[in-house]
């Protein structure tokens, strides 16, 4: 079932916050990224970026179960929200 894009969008806002609250992963997502705080901030809303904060978090199933487990998600949100998103559709290499 497919996921609405505003869904996704406040799942991939979710994850950021985690993120920012998460002393020893938020300096490595920023690494990560490139990007800066201030960035981050700015472009919050923008849907390459709300991508890439759940890319990063699918990067670790440990992060997956500790941001779901946070935030009362079912282990498939993160992918399922960031199918939703542009570039995230299923990649099928047949």
């Amino acid at each position: 079932m497919s996921m609405q894009r505003e869904i996704a969008e406040t799942v991939a806002l979710q994850a950021l916050g985690w993120l920012a609250g998460n002393a020893d992963l938020w300096p490595v997502f920023l690494g990560a990224t490139g990007a800066s705080e201030a960035d981050l901030r700015a472009r919050a809303a923008e849907a390459d970026l709300l991508g890439a904060v759940l890319d990063f978090v699918m990067m670790d199933d440990a992060w997956v179960v500790a941001f779901c487990d946070a935030q009362g998600h079912g282990y498939d949100m993160p992918m399922r929200a960031r199918a939703a998103l542009p570039g995230g559709q299923e990649m099928h290499w047949t």
